[in-house]
Formats: structure tokens, C-alpha cells, sequence
């Protein structure tokens, strides 16, 4: 099945990425201060349901704050309370209910479900406004291109979507940004900048997490999202990839297509997605919906588009998919793409690869190699480690996990190796997690690492199997000769612009060495072959 040496150095962590200043530290933190009492305010800091599961030592400061709850803490679940508060807190705080409202099997169902308002339910603005940002955005009116525009049918954080039909008959969903999203989502950032410097530099564990890292990490996929224009182009990279993407010759998922006459910096126009969106109530009442499949293609989908190419839809929530029986699968919102180099992309297979095989061991060394964990601790204690992660969650259904304790058991073992939260895979974590919530809320008894063997199996065995060690090494011969012919074409240049002739005797190892090099590429094509 292919095999990982450690005859190459550990590898380097890449540079962090570029740390912006926070441009109004006052306004920024009077933000924080006023996101704080917002969060008090509607009981949704230390809520009271929770109160007597804290520390004893912590529930007079729950106690206090309670006395600050205002009239919004009184209706509602804890869910519903936070859901109203990161509302007012801005489209960062929306994002993030996103990922949580994907977690039913940490946070309960009903949280969830609570939450889910945030994925496409919001208040929308005027069916008015969304013209006027239309028709500045394209420079044309609006009944130019759309015979019918019609009210908004679902809002999220930075926009909002209507339906309507172009002038050939085709339906179409119209995406418009939000008047001043742009400013909301800049004053979010400028806080969130200056809460992770107060992190770093005053709570000690949270320094490994890298907080700043991680927040420039969610400004530049943020403010990629505010250009439609950008948008409309992964949308149409992302369509091509998930077309290229099928397991057993179905393609497991689709994505609508770009109507580029309605594209703008504000302003997206796709074709119309079949099927129900999964936020729906309706839809997995669907007649036909196979919910076990439709959870397996969710996974499959996003691993193919992963491991095979490298790049993949980073919010895939319940709000940004659609299914239609028995199984298909239409995503839409490509704000946020995720990319993976060749190298992260073996790490991933090698990892999952390793908990399917129960290979705690190739796991480790995969960790040591990738320069997830410092070279100065143990492989074989980082191994024995992950066992204990391992072998209690491997083959069990997914009611039987506690992801809670699970998460928690994880973060210990990061802490005791000294792991820090690598930048370049924040978004591929955060999909995963929202993959793995979508799958466990269409099936709550899902096998994540069923659903992902047949992809990692087959990624392993192309890749690192007998024929790709030997297409890799008739690449490296290939290189070699390449390599060797450019030195002994410098010499020969170097050797014509001599002032003085001199002919010495003809050195024989360069014919020895292509001789050598050409027979080695004649071996490893026919063993390929």
C-alpha cells in the first residue's frame, strides 16, 4: 500500500502569515468591550443552564453576570439567545455560529438546531436596496438582464440570494452583498486582531494555538468573499473540479453554473441549484432521499476534491448544499476555497491512512516528518499517544463517541508535545469539522472512517504504490539527465568563450554517467510499463 521513509529532513513549518496592525486600538477595544455585554445581556456568556456544571469556584462569577441579563435573556433556549447576539455581533461572530451549528454531536441537537438560523435565515434588506446595489454593481438596469427579480429567499451573514429568470427562460439565483458589509466586516477584524494580541500576550496556553495566525487566516478568506468577482471564478474552478471528481464513475458532487453577464464586484448570478437546500425540514422528507448515501458523498466529495486536486469548498455547511434523491449533491457559496500543496495533501492521506490501518506508528512519523510535532520529543511517545486517541473511537458508531471528551483528549496530547495550530491547514480543519457535523446530522450513527476508506485507499494506492515509486523514479532520472545535459552544456559554453584554446584530454565520466542515467530511464520504463 505504499510506505513513507524519514530519509529527508523534518520539514519546516512555512511563515505564518503577514500580521496586519489593528488600525483603531480605542474603537477595537470598545468593540470587544461592547461584544462582551451584548453577550451578557442575552445570558449567552455563562449561560444559567449551565451554571451548576461549572467549577464551584466560577459559579458566583456566573451568578453576577446573570444579575447584568437583560430582557433578551429571558425567551429562549441557550442556542436561540446566542444565535440573537451573534447576530448583533457582525458577520465574524455569524461565521463562526456557522461552524458550531454543524456540531450537534458536541454542543446537542437542539443547540444546533437553534443556531442553524445563522446559515441562511437572517434578516434580509429591502427587495429595493438589492436593485439599487444590482444595477450600480453592473452598470446596466436591472430588467436588462433579469425579467423578474423576486424578494429575498434566504440571507446570510455578508449576503443575501433572490431568484429570478434571465430573458432565455433560465431560472437563476441572483447573490447581492449587503450595504456596508464591507466596513462591518473591517471593524470585526480590527477587534478580532486586538483580542488575539491580548491572547498571546496574556493567557500563556493560548500562545501555542497561534491566535494571530489564525485570525489574519479568517481576515484574507473573509475579505476574498466581499468580491463576487472572485467568487464567480471558484465557482467555476470548483465546478470543473467536482466534474473531475467521481468514485466508482458517479459524480458525488455538482456546482450550478456562472452567469457571467451578471457578475459584478457586488453582485453574483448563478444558474439555479436543484433540489432543496439542507437547512430545509422538508428535505430529508424527500421521497427517495437515501440519507446514509447522501452522508457518505459529503465526505467522499470533499476528500476527492482534497487529495486528488488539491483544492476544495471551505464552507460546507447545511446552508450551501442542496440534495435531491436518491443521493445528489449541489453546492453553492464558493467565498472561501481551500488549496493544499503536494506535500500537505500526502500528509492528509498518510494520517487518515494511518487511522484506518491502525498504523499509529506511520501516523507519528508522518507528524515528525510533515514538522506538526517538534523534532525534539519521541516518535515512539507521540505514537503511543495517538493510540490512546485511537483505538477507543476506530470501528465505534458515532452515538457511542463522546466528541466532547474526544476533542478534549486531543488537545491534551497537542499540549503535552507542544503542537501549535498550523496557519496553512486552519481552513481544511474547519471543513472537516463542518463535513463530519453535516454527515452526523443526516445520519447521527455515521462511520466517518468507512465513508473514507474506498477515497484514501485508492488516493494511497496511486500515489504511493509500486507504480508511483517507480513514476517517481524514472521523474528524479528524468531530472538527473535534464540536469546533466544543462552542466555539460555550461561547459561547452564555458569552453568556447576561453580566450586561449587548450584541448585538453577528453574527460570520459560524462558519457559514463549518460550511459549510466539512460539506462536507469530504460529500466524504470519498462517496469512501468
Amino acid at each position: 500500500m505504499g510506505d513513507l521513509t524519514l530519509t529527508r529532513a523534518f520539514r519546516q513549518p512555512p511563515p505564518p502569515p503577514r500580521t496586519l496592525p489593528v488600525r483603531h486600538p480605542v474603537a477595537a477595544a470598545l468593540r470587544l468591550i461592547g461584544w462582551g455585554w451584548i453577550l451578557i445581556r442575552h445570558d449567552a456568556l455563562m449561560p444559567r443552564e449551565i451554571t451548576p456544571l461549572l467549577p464551584a469556584w466560577l459559579r458566583p462569577l456566573a451568578g453576577l453576570l446573570h444579575l447584568f441579563s437583560g430582557q433578551e435573556a429571558r425567551t429562549g433556549r441557550p442556542g436561540e439567545r446566542l444565535g440573537r447576539a451573534f447576530e448583533r455581533l457582525g458577520p465574524a461572530a455569524i461565521k463562526l455560529g456557522q461552524v458550531l451549528a454543524t456540531r450537534a454531536d458536541i454542543f446537542g441537537t437542539q443547540f444546533a438546531l437553534d443556531l442553524g438560523r445563522l446559515k441562511d435565515r437572517l434578516p434580509p434588506f429591502p427587495l429595493e436596496q438589492a436593485r439599487i446595489e444590482i444595477e450600480r454593481a453592473l452598470g446596466r438596469p436591472v430588467e436588462s438582464l433579469f425579467t423578474d427579480l423576486q424578494p429575498a429567499l434566504a440571507a446570510a451573514s455578508l449576503a443575501q440570494a433572490h431568484a429570478a429568470h434571465l430573458h432565455d427562460g433560465r431560472k437563476v439565483a441572483v447573490k447581492v452583498l449587503r450595504p456596508g458589509v464591507e466596513g462591518r466586516v473591517a471593524d470585526g477584524l480590527d477587534a478580532l486582531r486586538l483580542a488575539a494580541r491580548m491572547a498571546e500576550r496574556f493567557v500563556a496556553p493560548a500562545r501555542r494555538l497561534e491566535p494571530r495566525a489564525f485570525v489574519e487566516t479568517i481576515a484574507r478568506s473573509m475579505e476574498l468573499e466581499l468580491d463576487m468577482r472572485l467568487e464567480a471564478a471558484a465557482a467555476s474552478e470548483m465546478a470543473e473540479v467536482m466534474q473531475r471528481s467521481e468514485s466508482d464513475g458517479v459524480v458525488l458532487m455538482t456546482a450550478p453554473g456562472v452567469v457571467w453577464d451578471g457578475v459584478g464586484k457586488r453582485v453574483l448570478t448563478l444558474e439555479w441549484a436543484d433540489g432543496l437546500p439542507m437547512t430545509d425540514p422538508a428535505c430529508r422528507e424527500q421521497p427517495g432521499l437515501d440519507t446514509d448515501a447522501l452522508a457518505d458523498n459529503v465526505v467522499r466529495a470533499f476528500l476527492i476534491q482534497a487529495l486528488d486536486h488539491g483544492t476544495f469548498h471551505a464552507d460546507l455547511h447545511e446552508g450551501n448544499l442542496f440534495a435531491s434523491p436518491p443521493a445528489r449533491l449541489v453546492a453553492v457559496d464558493f467565498g472561501i476555497v481551500g488549496r493544499l500543496g503536494k506535500e500537505e495533501r500526502r500528509y492528509l492521506a498518510e494520517i487518515l491512512w494511518g487511522f484506518l490501518s491502525r498504523d499509529y506508528d506511520r501516523i507519528a512519523r508522518v507528524h515528525f516528518e510533515a514538522g506538526y510535532v517538534p523534532p525534539s520529543h519521541s516518535v515512539e511517545a507521540f505514537a503511543q499517544a495517538l493510540r490512546a486517541v485511537g483505538e477507543p473511537v476506530i470501528g465505534k458508531q458515532a452515538s457511542q463517541v463522546s466528541m466532547g471528551r474526544l476533542l478534549g483528549q486531543l488537545f491534551e496530547i497537542t499540549a503535552l508535545f507542544d503542537m501549535r495550530l498550523r496557519p496553512e491547514l486552519i481552513l481544511l480543519q474547519k471543513t472537516m469539522v463542518s463535513v463530519e457535523g453535516v454527515a452526523r446530522r443526516l445520519n447521527p450513527d455515521h462511520d466517518l472512517w468507512a465513508a473514507a476508506r474506498p477515497v484514501v485507499e485508492r488516493w494511497i494506492r496511486r500515489e504511493l504504490g509500486p507504480q508511483a515509486q517507480v513514476r517517481d523514479a524514472l521523474e528524479e532520472v528524468v531530472t538527473g539527465l535534464r540536469a546533466l545535459s544543462q552542466r555539460i552544456r555550461r561547459d561547452a559554453d564555458d569552453t568556447a568563450a576561453a580566450p586561449v584554446v587548450v584541448v585538453p584530454r577528453a574527460s570520459p565520466w560524462p558519457m559514463v554517467l549518460s550511459l549510466v542515467a539512460l539506462g536507469l530511464a530504460t529500466a524504470a520504463l519498462v517496469l512501468s510499463l
